[in-house]
């Protein structure tokens, strides 16, 4: 019962007890919050474009300030 407490999220903190308490979500072995870690991977994948086109830019004024 303990363990259910601490790992429900509250609808007012919007995070469980244990991740106010310590930091970090409550690790169980298996992830049943399967929608977090998609989100997590929308996250870095949206990331990784923002990256990749400010390279394309940074590169793109290079190759055009060498070719002047």
């Amino acid at each position: 019962m303990e363990f259910a407490v601490y790992n429900k999220v509250h609808l007012i903190m919007k995070v469980s007890l244990f991740m106010a308490n310590y930091g970090r979500e409550l690790r169980i072995g298996v992830d049943i919050r399967i929608k977090r870690k998609i989100e997590k991977a929308k996250e870095f994948m949206k990331r990784m474009k923002r990256v990749q086109e400010e390279v394309k830019t940074v590169l793109r004024k290079a190759w055009e300030e060498m070719n002047q």
